[in-house]
């Protein structure tokens, strides 16, 4: 059955019996490691433990399955319950998994990773479908997803921080969790035992590694950030987004635009529009928004909604290729900023 991440705390503070088995995966590999690490340390406290943590490779279960079937029947001279880690997992894996899961009684876990797999893949189907695994995606952290990592990590090691300093630090943070991990471990190490994070301190220490996710790739194409756009674009539709859903979610962004500048031509403030949006923005995505009500009039967003509507139309009902025909459009509306400023 398929969890999200989010979910794995809970679970597994009473990890239930009947679960034999994890599949994580997807390209945000810090996400695969974190969660992969929680189940392991489920069973086990120490993950390199040898008496109760095992790890293979694919390829040595392509070249030998029998060792898999050893390591997942082993019993532990040490007593309880084992854990078999498979690494960079593939679909050749399905059908040995599913023989091996009708075929033993072991209680051994087995948490399986792979950054390759997208969610149409047969092995990340049958965890899906079968009761006794749990399959869980990871893709790029979203926005609230950075602000819930980096308030936690900084709460835990007991330090401060305002809340401009946050939002730049947030906006700094990678979507992959691993790189925004590795960011603020520098952070950490730099400020030592000043417990106070201040705004100079992010700025001197984090790198800008914020990457791509749906919403990242709006605001790179409104602000006209043409490259950012593009590479944005490219991960999603890797990561197996449909190019239907995107140029939707973009059409999503351009009607917010909409709404705020059709209040503003009515007298009322940017601040007070971009407050009242449904849902809310994200506190550090405040800035990047306002900034392209300056970039975006109603004429100019009309016109651009126009596109997106006619790409949608195109990207459903015509032979064309509908990644190059988003994409097409995505750098047509990007390109055009540069003629707004």
């Amino acid at each position: 059955m398929n969890i999200k991440p989010e979910q794995v705390d809970g679970i597994l503070k009473s990890l239930p019996q009947k679960i034999r088995g994890v599949v994580v995966y997807g390209s945000n590999e810090g996400m695969v490691s974190t969660l992969s690490q929680q189940f392991i340390k489920s069973i086990s406290p120490d993950i390199y433990d040898a008496f109760h943590v095992s790890y293979l490779e694919m390829g040595d279960i392509t070249s030998d399955i029998g060792c898999l079937y050893a390591e997942f029947n082993a019993q532990s001279l040490m007593g309880g319950r084992r854990v078999v880690v498979i690494k960079d997992a593939t679909n050749l894996l399905t059908k040995q998994l599913k023989e091996l899961l009708d075929n033993s009684s072991s209680d051994s876990l087995l948490v399986i990773t792979s950054s390759s797999l997208k969610t149409k893949d047969s092995l990340a189907i049958m965890a899906k479908d079968e009761d006794c695994l749990y399959g869980i995606g990871c893709y790029d952290d979203r926005d609230e997803d950075i602000s819930q990592v980096a308030n936690k990590f900084i709460s835990q090691n007991g330090f401060s921080i305002d809340n401009t300093a946050f939002q730049i630090l947030c906006s700094r943070l990678s979507n992959d969790r691993k790189i925004s991990n590795n960011e603020l471990d520098k952070l950490i190490t730099y400020m030592g035992s000043n417990k106070t994070i201040r705004v100079e301190d992010v700025l001197t220490v984090i790198s800008d590694t914020s990457a791509s996710s749906q919403e990242d790739l709006n605001y790179f194409i409104a602000q006209g950030m043409v490259d950012k756009a593009i590479a944005s674009y490219n991960r999603l539709i890797f990561e197996g987004e449909n190019p239907v859903s995107i140029v939707r979610s973009i059409s999503y962004h351009f009607l917010k635009l909409l709404d705020c500048v059709v209040k503003m031509e009515k007298g009322e403030s940017a601040d007070k529009v971009v407050f009242s949006l449904k849902p809310p923005l994200m506190f550090f995505r405040k800035n990047a928004f306002i900034s392209q009500l300056k970039i975006w009039n109603k004429s100019r967003i009309l016109n651009a909604l126009s596109l997106l509507y006619q790409t949608e139309r195109e990207c459903k009902t015509t032979d064309l290729p509908s990644e190059q025909v988003a994409s097409f459009t995505i750098l047509r509306i990007a390109n055009g900023v540069k003629r707004f400023r």
